[in-house]
């Protein structure tokens, strides 16, 4: 089994705790199922939101969907001038025997603008 990475990112339409589990919760749901995943296939996920986004720590959404023994990690994507806000963007290291040709990033919504060659 290899170790793989898997990107992905949303944009939140508002900076609401409530929200931010709704879509970074859609997020890793479809990370999960697009790559044929469950959770004992993660082996740490990184998280970052942009400088606009202050209502909770992206991690509390995996939490809240079971993920509560992999290790995870929150910091502030970088603050650049023209950057898309309110987006919240993840890096899932997994373990799979799928080729690294096979791993399906997923950028949903607006958010799919960020990485138009890798976004599903």
């Amino acid at each position: 089994m290899a170790v793989r990475a898997v990107r992905g990112a949303v944009q939140l339409e508002r900076d609401e705790a409530g929200h931010m589990d709704e879509r970074v919760g859609a997020l890793l749901t479809a990370v999960l199922e697009r790559n044929g995943l469950t959770t004992d296939d993660l082996i740490s996920i990184w998280f970052t939101a942009t400088p606009d986004l202050h209502s909770d720590f992206p991690a509390a959404a995996a939490r809240k969907l079971g993920i509560v023994d992999v290790p995870l990690i929150c910091a502030q994507e970088l603050d650049i001038e023209g950057a898309m806000p309110r987006v919240v963007r993840l890096l899932a290291h997994i373990e799979s025997d799928q080729p690294r040709a096979g791993i399906h990033h997923v950028y949903l919504g607006a958010a799919a603008a960020l990485r138009k060659d890798i976004a599903q």
